[in-house]
């Protein structure tokens, strides 16, 4: 990942409610919701929240899928992922210091740990 491209990223998740609505797919898993109960649970006006879904679709962070007249939308995992591993990158010059990623510091080794507990 490109720098500017996590700065690009890091700014859709700078505005609480990109972040609150990020947080709440990420929670989701993979099915995702719909924009209807998004809207719902974080008490957002559907004008508001469809903004900030095309904000956060248009940098990559999430993605929706039409189902009827209802659009289902869910986490980009993989781009969570390299952001992850975009800013956890020789930490510390390879020291143990952030012992919640210390096991998931490199996109590999977090597939890898997904893959143990699957």
């Amino acid at each position: 990942m490109e720098t500017l491209n996590a700065a690009e990223l890091l700014a859709a998740l700078g505005h609480e409610s990109r972040l609150a609505i990020f947080r709440l797919l990420v929670e989701a898993g993979p099915e995702g919701v719909v924009a209807s109960a998004i809207g719902e649970r974080l008490e957002m006006a559907p004008a508001t929240l469809s903004f900030h879904l095309a904000h956060l679709s248009r940098v990559g962070l999430i993605t929706g899928a039409r189902e009827g007249r209802f659009i289902r939308y869910g986490a980009s995992y993989p781009t969570m992922d390299d952001l992850i591993a975009f800013l956890t990158r020789n930490c510390c010059q390879g020291e143990v210091c952030l012992p919640q990623t210390a096991c998931c510091d490199t996109t590999a080794k977090r597939r890898a740990r997904a893959g143990e507990s699957s």
